[in-house]
């Protein structure tokens, strides 16, 4: 987990651009956050904006403002911090017009569909002096710390290999997921796969410098997927290859997403010596998760951690990181690889073979 300090009595405005189904989760993180104050939420939809906030904050209907049309809240001067969760196609656009507005802005995942969109996002950042962010929340939540130490202790020896399983069944609400090929962000590569992508380059990176936990960047890549009659992705699965250690010891990574099986969002980290597992990214505020461990002589062991709301701590981070000027813990370098890695996959798929990834 991510560590902050609450600034005293100073909470960041923020403002929500879209009435996407994450809202759920996100819109009460932001008014429950102690550094957060939400004040206005757009839909280009007429109405849509004032249903979301009465559906999951009907509390806080009479204090938002809601516009029906998203530039409004962009030029709104009490919105300070901007929400991004737009349609994948589409966060690059919106980002852009946030940023150049003056905005800092939390992009959902992934932060657009190309890497030189990152760039020109970057660019951007840099010349309006804001603060931009991928958002991962599974990466704010305690599991992943204590994940980290223990890879760090030693006790499951050198990391070799891991793998990374995310997954839900598509229901009829969920469609416009699948409505336009990869190539317009459609499908589950681009939906759930950026997150077995991420966490496969941290755990692997862990293997690397336990300490700094850089992500590891794979060099090539093969997936195979089945698309539906639009060119989306239904199910890919694939191997990322990162390379060989100073042993000469193969490292892999396997992936698999997947929008035809029940809710999955696990990852597992093998070593020499044993392994260690988390059997949930996505956890609901009220879940209790759970890592367990393995190793090599036998011993075993499940760990269970206190209910943590990862999309609150997320953006308790986001708006210190702008209040306190403090650099965001996911980097625009994160993104841009996370994204090549993932064109890489989309293009093994298409190719029907291997991917070198420079």
């Amino acid at each position: 987990m991510v560590t902050q300090t609450v600034t005293e009595n100073r909470k960041l405005r923020w403002g929500i651009l879209g009435a996407a189904r994450v809202n759920e989760r996100l819109l009460p993180a932001i008014l429950e956050a102690a550094n957060a104050q939400l004040v206005a939420i757009a839909s280009r939809r007429e109405g849509a904006a004032k249903a979301t906030l009465e559906k999951y904050a009907p509390c806080h209907v009479n204090g938002v403002q809601c516009y029906d049309e998203m530039d409004t809240l962009i030029a709104d001067a009490n919105v300070e911090a901007i929400y991004c969760p737009m349609a994948n196609n589409e966060h690059a656009e919106w980002a852009l017009k946030a940023i150049n507005a003056g905005k800092h802005v939390l992009i959902e995942k992934p932060m657009a569909l190309t890497v030189a969109d990152i760039e020109k996002i970057e660019q951007a950042a840099l010349k309006n002096n804001v603060k931009v962010m991928e958002g991962f929340m599974y990466r704010f939540h305690p599991q992943h710390a204590r994940i980290q130490e223990i890879v760090a202790s030693g006790l499951i020896g050198d990391v070799l290999s891991a793998r990374a399983s995310y997954s839900f069944l598509m229901r009829p609400a969920r469609m416009y997921r699948i409505a336009s090929g990869v190539e317009h962000g459609g499908g589950a590569m681009w939906d759930i796969g950026p997150y077995a992508i991420h966490s496969l380059r941290w755990v692997m990176g862990l293997g690397v410098d336990v300490n700094r936990a850089k992500p590891a960047e794979p060099r090539s890549v093969i997936a195979y997927a089945k698309l539906n009659e639009v060119g989306a992705d239904i199910v890919t699965s694939g191997v990322l290859d990162f390379g060989r250690d100073a042993e000469g010891r193969a490292l892999f990574g396997h992936f698999d997403v997947s929008f035809e099986r029940s809710r999955k969002s696990e990852y597992e980290i093998i070593g020499t010596k044993g392994w260690v597992k988390c059997h949930a990214a996505w956890v609901f505020q009220n879940d209790v998760p759970v890592i367990s461990w393995a190793t090599e002589d036998g011993k075993y062991a499940e760990e269970r951690f206190a209910p943590s709301n990862h999309f609150n701590l997320e953006i308790e981070h986001f708006s210190d990181c702008v209040l306190n000027n403090k650099p965001t813990h996911l980097t625009f370098a994160d993104a841009k690889a996370n994204c090549k890695a993932i064109e890489a996959v989309l293009q093994s798929v298409a190719n029907q073979g291997l991917v070198e990834i420079s």
